[in-house]
């Protein structure tokens, strides 16, 4: 599991100074933006830093980009105000404009800032309570994993209220290839990171149901991918099963698995699928705190 990107620390500054780039561009837009909305900024730079988070949303939201009459339009601003904005935040890369179009899109420096705040204490935080209803809706183990290298670490778990339930803890290790968590990783992955990864990698047979093949492995993984829930069948542990589906951050990419699991004697395959749609709802809820609204809207 990749660490999120950080920005680099700047050094050291005195209230209020936001350096000499950073300033002269903001003090453009302050007497620029005299427009036909100027009467209303009784609250000053507030009323500029509220419309430029505005329009990073409307921005975020067109993925394909959009042009600047359509986002003056979708704001609610003045064209020649809108204009100064974007170009504030060009200047600052947290918008970038592509070159033929002209259209605006979303820059880098927004990406690594998000992903900076996004880090494995932020995620554990974000997915307990989604857990804990999951748990509580299933009456089974509930568990929010991501990728560490080959394998996958359990982030957060929650118990489940009924008897016999699973003693794991948070913060153990486990091969991606044999349990629903990691499978689901794994269907994320591009074709060639998918071989990459079979390559590297030894399916030894940790229970009788262990997938050892390697071409098996491959359309099990396939079948996750267009289902979008993998399953354990004992693989790991021949005593448990389990369910899990991906969770998406605000890049649109997978960043984590959340799943079920239980003993083998109560769950069966079929009582799992049962519990898709719950599941589905936590998955959900969970991508949605972490970002991905817009993506899982895209998706419907």
């Amino acid at each position: 599991m990749r660490t999120p990107a950080r920005l680099k620390k700047a050094a050291p500054s005195r209230p209020g100074d936001t350096g000499p780039a950073v300033k002269k561009v903001v003090d453009n837009v302050e007497r620029a933006d005299d427009g036909a909305d100027a009467p209303e900024r009784a609250g000053g730079g507030v009323q500029s830093i509220a419309r430029a988070f505005s329009i990073l949303e409307e921005v975020a939201r067109n993925r394909e980009g959009i042009g600047l009459a359509d986002l003056s339009k979708r704001v609610g601003l003045h064209n020649s105000t809108t204009f100064h904005l974007v170009k504030t935040m060009v200047s600052l890369g947290y918008i970038r404009q592509i070159k033929d179009s002209k259209r605006y899109r979303i820059g880098r420096p927004l990406f690594a800032l998000a992903a900076s705040a996004l880090d494995e204490m932020e995620m554990v935080s974000m997915a307990t309570p989604v857990l804990e209803q999951l748990a509580h809706e299933t009456g089974e183990s509930a568990h929010f994993a991501a990728r560490v290298g080959d394998a996958v670490v359990v982030l957060a778990r929650t118990p489940g209220p009924g008897a016999f339930q699973l003693t794991e803890r948070a913060g153990v290790v486990r091969p991606a290839y044999c349990t629903a968590l990691g499978k689901v990783i794994l269907a994320a992955l591009r074709p060639e990171q998918l071989e990459h990864y079979l390559d590297r990698v030894s399916l030894e047979p940790l229970t009788p149901a262990t997938i050892t093949d390697k071409n098996r492995l491959r359309r099990d993984i396939e079948a996750i991918r267009d289902a979008g829930i993998g399953f354990d069948d004992g693989e790991f542990n021949s005593e448990v099963r389990c369910a899990a589906m991906p969770i998406y951050d605000f890049s649109g990419q997978v960043t984590g698995a959340i799943g079920i699991s239980g003993p083998v004697w109560r769950l069966s395959i079929q009582s799992l699928q049962s519990r898709a749609k719950t599941l589905s709802a936590a998955a959900k809820s969970l991508s949605q705190a972490f970002g991905a609204s817009d993506v899982l809207k895209a998706s419907k």
